[in-house]
């Protein structure tokens, strides 16, 4: 359930769109923004709200993988591992990264503080390899970067 500041949000974008199908991708980032994912409960309530079926809205939940479908940490980690990133080294990255928190894909660390996920291409094959922490983008990866980013993360 949208709180009233996004419920307040969500009503002034239905100014700026055509249709109701229009808001169901800046709908779900308004529920994935509060929420930090985005449930069943969550795609009921947005198919509710832009009166389609539940079918559509869980269509484009699970065909972006922006949307997580699970709860993820405070530093949601996600390294691509599409064809340029491995070329360029993403393997020892992975490694590096799983091995420093004791994590696989898929995991949330016990505390909650990340969380991480093998993503197929975040458009950056000119700077692989390189991962996404939240929404910000780290490029050119070595070991040693990845070394200093979780040291900066693990002390926030």
């Amino acid at each position: 359930m949208l709180s009233e500041v996004n419920l307040k949000k969500f009503e002034d974008l239905k100014k700026r769109y055509p249709t109701t199908k229009a808001l169901t991708l800046p709908l779900l980032w308004l529920i994935q923004e509060q929420d930090g994912w985005i449930s069943q409960d969550s795609m009921k309530y947005a198919a509710e709200l832009l009166q389609m079926p539940l079918s559509h809205v869980y269509g484009v939940v699970t065909f972006y993988t922006m949307f997580n479908t699970n709860p993820v940490g405070k530093y949601h980690i996600q390294i691509c591992t599409n064809v340029s990133c491995q070329l360029r080294g993403s393997a020892e990255i992975v490694d590096q990264v799983c091995n420093r928190l004791h994590l696989k894909f898929g995991e949330m660390a016990k505390d909650n503080r990340f969380s991480i996920n093998e993503v197929e291409c975040l458009g950056s094959c000119g700077t692989a390899p390189m991962m996404q922490v939240n929404d910000d983008y780290y490029e050119d990866l070595t070991v040693e970067k990845v070394n200093h980013l979780l040291d900066k993360f693990s002390k926030k």
